[in-house]
């Protein structure tokens, strides 16, 4: 059901979607959480669940092919116990309702206008845009620090007032680029590179950076409680804290 919502098949990704790891066939009891680990499986276990949903999985392209070290660990934590494992990462991060982008975008209060930022030809962010004469830059700042829980690394090179902004969470400091090609006036991602404060000055956008974990933990939180709604089943977010 979330493969067919998610439109998986759409996406070419770094990581396979869907299920990784299959653990009891009936599910009562989901945990989610934003990355594979041991911590996230053995504080699932404590709470029963039968299956597991994360934002990053346990499988990346140019990994290592052996399973020896961490990914034993891990593997063994979630077999041992008989917990599946699922995973949805680009298309949970491009989805209108329950993708991490498109939460960002209503958390802020903005409104959700198009598609942005294409990875491999589809685009994974969002273009949004506020009422009127739109937010202060200062503002937008403490709306994002208020969502996700954390400071905001933020360069405000551009514009005072923020009318439209683009948003992909996680690692999507490139896309700025495709904010800048769009006219926005500010622009919002996770994690920076070291040359985004030199852009963000030189082309005049506003550049906020709210965390690689704390601007991807809506999606699989969201996607918990559909399938509380649809199925239900019990759900528990796990925040396990990352302050990348």
């Amino acid at each position: 059901m979330l493969d067919q919502l998610l439109d998986v098949q759409a996406f070419t990704d770094f990581a396979p979607n869907g299920l990784q790891v299959q653990g009891c066939l009936e599910v009562h009891t989901v945990a989610s959480g934003v990355s594979a680990s041991v911590e996230l499986f053995e504080r699932a276990l404590e709470l029963e669940a039968d299956l597991v949903l994360v934002h990053h999985g346990l499988f990346w392209d140019g990994d290592e092919m052996r399973v020896r070290g961490a990914q034993r660990a891990r593997l063994r934590a979630l077999l041992c116990a008989d917990i599946s494992l699922v995973a949805y990462h680009l298309p949970l991060d491009a989805h209108r309702t329950y993708g991490n982008n498109a939460l960002i975008a209503s958390g802020i209060g903005a409104q959700l206008t198009d598609p942005f930022a294409p990875v491999a030809g589809r685009p994974c962010g969002w273009q949004a845009s506020f009422d009127g004469d739109g937010i202060a830059a200062s503002e937008l700042v403490d709306r994002l620090a208020t969502l996700t829980g954390r400071d905001v690394l933020a360069f405000l090179e551009g514009p005072e007032r923020v009318r439209g902004v683009g948003i992909v969470s996680g690692g999507g400091g490139r896309s700025v680029h495709d904010a800048i090609a769009a006219g926005l006036d500010a622009f919002v991602t996770g994690e920076p590179e070291e040359w985004a404060r030199a852009v963000a000055r030189e082309a005049r956008i506003n550049f906020l950076a709210g965390g690689h974990h704390a601007t991807e933990t809506f999606g699989v939180r969201a996607l918990g409680e559909l399938l509380v709604e649809m199925f239900g089943v019990r759900h528990t977010y796990i925040e396990i804290a990352n302050p990348v």
